[in-house]
């Protein structure tokens, strides 16, 4: 009977958090009461507090004393002193509308589309496990409430059950929209609830076990300082250190905290607020620990130490209160796996399913790809929770479920580096971050995961001891020879070192390009200027001389003059200050830029400066100061291996404007200086050339003819070779034309007039044998 209505008291809860959520996103009111909202905020952090949390920081107190400390130490530290770390991330996810880390940390290293894969797997991975703890916690606390196991096989065991469930709760809560990037009132709403039903459970029964020992005559404070006695010495720093990370590397936490943040002033009042809640929680650890501790010494350890929170009122006959525990264990759990499960499931459709889906064309042939969108979320919320609860099932060792909670924190600690150091350090590329997060997730992997399994018993354990083939420098526990360590804070040292190193030494060795530089300057002064999101500089007020700036930061300052001044001329316009650059200009300087750069670079440098990201010309025009050298070293590099060779050579784009040209075409037809320069249309050359004679035509509608036909060629991308006889039959050009990827057209030019020479030589020859 008891049971049933603990079942019952779950669903009506459940069903109290999706009424909160449902009309928190109809009337979003908290949203406009500043004195509200940062409460709401705060409480919407405290999600971190897991069941795990909330069941196994007692456990923890009574095992190893003060060792549960670390927990709520390293976010206690982080929101004291280092808050504006936080504040950073959420007005640069503000600006760049990201929707998860794995788009933050994408967005900082040029739009990588693979760094967004590969840490999205990594957090499903170090996910998955963590959600399987959950159900683990609840089926934990069922078994206390009702006296019994009540696992009776697959069918019959309440983990399926809760992981079914939640798995329920989270697709209504998480995927009624498409727009990731749109805040959830609702479930911000329904989190902090939890947050605040976990915390007045835990009080409730902190305060119950202080009462008793009042009554028993039993010194809390004398009990306390024996539990320090047992703590032990090593894993303090490690765990407070991998605390401080998982604040803000966790993908829940890092939604919460950073994703639906409404606006980054809340954060100077949830450093206070968020602090006092995890205060408030390590304080109650305390009383039910001793307590629990005196309470059930007689049975020998009958009752484990992590359900003491359900255990001790139980025990008292306070039935109620124990309910009241349940409830609060519940919704930790809940709310642990609703914001998890949104978060997972929008990297897993965001960065793993519909890039492959779109590379594919698979958007064009369904037409619009909203709701496919909504369905890949959905199903991949049931396929994460079916895989974390198979590893439930499968992990028949508690102390592999246990030990997970901090393993994981292991797991996505390896994107501090990149994404602390993509904060700070303009230096950091791409190809760094991607090798220091393999090189950390397989240290990982090696020294924590596959131990752990060994352990649970998923395969053998043997190399545990000996070693891989009997290499003992390579045990997982000892690896390289370091002994004396626990198995956690050995492997955060490995992993998190070579992460570190590697991503140093990568970033040194493959600098940032230029796309990474720009995509980097807005996480680098956040500060510089506040916006709700990325705006659009207006067409209108973009003048002349900002794109001649930029321009002459790439091409040099004469050329780009030279340039902008010849293209004034053409426009019929005066080159001024106070010149409004309309569409023709914009693809006149991206033109002139694709010289340099190319394409790419050229298209990145103008819209983030001009029409993306919102970055300032000043600051774009440092990060070409910056990148200058490398871009020049390159282009010379281009243009001395196009200057060794024999034939000439012209490259246009795909409007026939002339980005590329060497020095042995300029000779071939003896233009003037000037003559040449990036954007001169490719018919004003042949027009000059046929003028000038060096190509014969009999009148001038024939030359237009001849230009229009050639013309047509380029743009159809037909391939062709032919010769021409030019300086009055007294020299022969061979031209092959070949068109570019994407538009465009390359043309050589090779002096065969000594060629054709020795073969008419030949050819008279020839014939003058066959006479005799």
């Amino acid at each position: 009977m008891f049971a049933a209505w603990v079942v019952l008291a779950s669903l009506a809860y459940a069903a109290i958090l999706f009424a909160i959520a449902w009309y928190g996103d109809r009337r979003p009111l908290y949203v406009q009461q500043p004195w509200l909202r940062p409460v709401v905020y705060s409480f919407a952090l405290a999600v971190y507090c897991s069941s795990w949390t909330f069941y196994g920081a007692v456990g923890t107190a009574v095992r190893s004393g003060w060792g549960y400390l670390p927990i709520y130490l390293g976010p206690l530290i982080l929101f004291l002193f280092f808050w504006r770390m936080i504040e950073r991330m959420a007005l640069v996810a503000q600006s760049q509308n990201t929707v998860s880390i794995a788009d933050f940390m994408s967005r900082r290293y040029g739009r990588s589309q693979g760094l967004a894969s590969l840490v999205a797997l990594i957090a499903v991975i170090a996910g998955v496990p963590y959600l399987a703890l959950q159900y683990k916690a609840v089926t934990l606390s069922l078994n206390v409430l009702t006296g019994r196991e009540i696992q009776q096989g697959l069918f019959g065991d309440p983990a399926l059950y809760v992981a079914v469930i939640m798995a329920l709760f989270s697709i209504l809560f998480g995927t009624r929209q498409v727009d990731a990037t749109e805040h959830r009132p609702g479930l911000m709403l329904a989190v902090a609830f939890e947050s605040f039903i976990k915390l007045w459970a835990l009080i409730a029964v902190g305060v119950f076990a202080f009462f008793w020992a009042h009554e028993n005559d039993y010194s809390v404070l004398s009990a306390t300082q024996a539990l320090a006695q047992s703590m032990p010495a090593g894993g303090f720093l490690t765990q407070t250190l991998l605390a401080f990370a998982a604040i803000v590397c966790l993908p829940r936490q890092f939604h919460v905290a950073v994703v639906e943040c409404g606006d980054v002033t809340d954060i100077r009042r949830a450093r206070w607020l968020f602090g006092l809640y995890l205060v408030i929680i390590s304080l109650m650890v305390l009383p039910i620990a001793v307590v629990g501790q005196q309470v059930f010494a007689d049975p020998g350890g009958a009752v484990e130490a992590d359900t003491y929170v359900l255990a001790l009122p139980l025990s008292q006959g306070q039935v109620a209160l124990a309910l009241a525990a349940y409830i609060g264990g519940f919704s930790a759990a809940t709310g642990m796996v609703i914001v998890t499960s949104v978060a997972l499931s929008t990297m897993v459709s965001n960065d793993l399913v519909m890039p492959w889906f779109l590379r594919r064309g698979w958007a064009h042939q369904q037409g619009s790809v909203s709701t496919a969108v909504l369905w890949v979320r959905r199903i991949a919320i049931l396929l994460v929770a079916a895989v974390a609860y198979g590893y439930y099932y499968g992990s028949r060792s508690d102390t592999a479920l246990a030990a997970y909670g901090l393993m994981a924190f292991v797991a996505v600690a390896q994107f501090a580096p990149g994404l602390i150091g993509g904060l700070y350090w303009q230096g950091a590329s791409r190809q760094g971050v991607e090798a220091g997060l393999w090189v950390g997730f397989i240290v990982w992997i090696y020294t924590l995961l596959l131990p752990t399994l060994s352990e649970a018993g998923w395969f053998g354990s043997l190399w545990i001891v000996q070693g891989p083939l009997g290499i003992a420098e390579l045990r997982p526990y000892q690896l390289f020879g370091l002994i004396g360590w626990d198995p956690l804070t050995h492997g955060t040292f490995w992993s998190l070192l070579l992460n570190v190193l590697t991503f140093l030494v990568v970033s040194a060795w493959r600098r940032p390009s230029l796309g990474e530089m720009l995509h980097a300057e807005p996480f680098l002064t956040p500060y510089a200027k506040r916006r709700a999101s990325a705006s659009a500089y207006k067409q209108d007020d973009v003048y002349v001389t900002d794109l001649l700036v930029l321009a002459q930061r790439v091409v040099g300052s004469s050329k780009a003059q030279r340039a902008f001044v010849q293209q004034a001329k053409t426009m019929g316009v005066e080159l001024g200050s106070d010149l409004r650059a309309d569409q023709q200009w914009l693809q006149f300087t991206e033109l002139l830029l694709a010289a340099a750069v190319g394409a790419a670079s050229a298209r990145l440098v103008l819209t983030s400066a001009l029409r993306g990201s919102g970055l300032e010309v000043a600051a774009i025009v440092s990060l070409l100061d910056q990148a200058g050298p490398e871009l020049r070293f390159n282009r010379e590099i281009l243009l001395a291996t196009l200057d060794n060779l024999d034939q000439g050579i012209s490259v246009v784009d795909s409007d026939m404007r002339l980005v590329a040209w060497n020095q042995r075409y300029q000779q071939l037809f003896n233009y003037p200086p000037g003559m040449l320069f990036v954007g001169r249309h490719v018919a004003d050359l042949i027009r000059f050339n046929a003028q000038r004679g060096k190509i014969p035509y009999n009148s001038p509608a024939d030359i237009e003819e001849a230009i229009d036909r050639r013309i047509s060629y380029m743009r159809a991308g037909t391939s062709h070779v032919f010769q021409r006889t030019m300086n009055q039959n007294t020299q022969v050009i061979e031209l092959r034309g070949r068109p570019l990827p994407g538009g465009g057209y390359v043309t050589s030019y090779n002096d065969i007039t000594e060629f054709k020479r020795v073969e008419n030589e030949l050819l008279e020859i020839n014939e003058t044998l066959e006479q005799r």
